[in-house]
């Protein structure tokens, strides 16, 4: 997919990366939890984890593809002079968790967390994810299991960061998916339920049913109200708020829609194409086209 000299370029947007407080608290609230996102470009999938950061510590929601993203998020951190406590890992795609080897040799004493379900998962295809993107990535990804951080179990409901609460939710009625809801900053990280400014990956989700109970929890993302929505994947000028989610959904119809009428994959893949023109991720279309006609399994 990729050539080795394009790997090796940083995918990380210089430039794109901001502390982050809630929107409309001022001065007079400061909140004690502050974010930034660390949107990788395209040879990164568009990854985009967060650094929550208090008065002490650090979290880390989330790694990305390659070591270079890795390399980058690492010098984030360090930027910020707290201590990374906790790296949490939400999803069991390789892009979550394949840059995480610099980051624990940059900070060796963090703990790698995901829930159960979580690592059965990166378990379960580790060897088929290593044998197809080893090559591709070279020196710039893991090569072996050995270069695998793998995460301890953790599953419990919740984390804290100085104290404050940052909440693990399991999302209704889907497999394996998860993100987190920070109480005080109104905001959700993580997961892959949320696309914005590129493709969304659907050849996870191969029924109609599974996408439609997906519309229904991104409806209950939205019920939150939250004032800050960093989503899985992104471009790095995409917004931070609900607008990740109302594209997620109107994708997921729109489809549906294409779907019901096409004839083959290349058919769905041009009728998408046609109501997104200028999307980022374009392999999401091409292999979720593929699945959902039949064309190919996944997973």
């Amino acid at each position: 997919m990729f050539t080795r000299r394009e790997i090796m370029k940083t995918t990380l947007a210089t430039g794109a990366v901001a502390f982050m407080a809630p929107a409309g608290l001022g001065n007079a609230a400061a909140p004690t939890l502050r974010w930034q996102h660390l949107p990788a470009g395209e040879n990164g999938f568009y990854r985009a984890p967060v650094l929550l950061t208090g008065p002490t510590e650090a979290l880390l929601i989330d790694g990305g593809f390659t070591y270079p993203d890795g390399r980058a998020v690492v010098e984030a951190i360090k930027a910020t002079g707290r201590t990374l406590g906790t790296i949490y890992v939400s999803q069991s795609d390789p892009d979550y968790y394949f840059s995480l080897k610099p980051v624990r040799e940059a900070f060796p004493n963090a703990r790698v967390i995901a829930a159960s379900a979580t690592i059965e998962a990166i378990r379960g295809n580790l060897e088929k994810k290593l044998e197809t993107w080893g090559p591709q990535l070279g020196e710039n990804g893991p090569q072996t299991v050995a270069d695998i951080v793998m995460p301890e179990a953790f599953d419990g409901d919740s984390l804290t960061v100085d104290g404050e609460t940052v909440e693990i939710v399991t999302v209704a009625d889907m497999e394996n998916r998860r993100y987190l809801w920070v109480p005080s900053l109104k905001a959700v990280f993580g997961g892959v339920m949320i696309f914005s400014g590129v493709h969304v990956w659907v050849a996870d989700t191969a029924t109609p049913e599974v996408r439609a109970v997906w519309r229904a929890n991104l409806d209950a993302i939205a019920a939150r109200n939250p004032a800050v929505v960093v989503a899985g994947h992104m471009t790095p000028d995409a917004p931070t708020d609900l607008s990740g989610v109302r594209h997620t959904k109107a994708y997921l119809e729109a489809f549906e829609e294409e779907l019901a009428r096409a004839a083959d994959s290349a058919a769905l893949k041009q009728a998408m194409l046609a109501r997104y023109p200028n999307l980022g991720m374009g392999i999401a279309l091409d292999i979720g086209s593929k699945v959902a006609t039949g064309e190919m399994k996944w997973g």
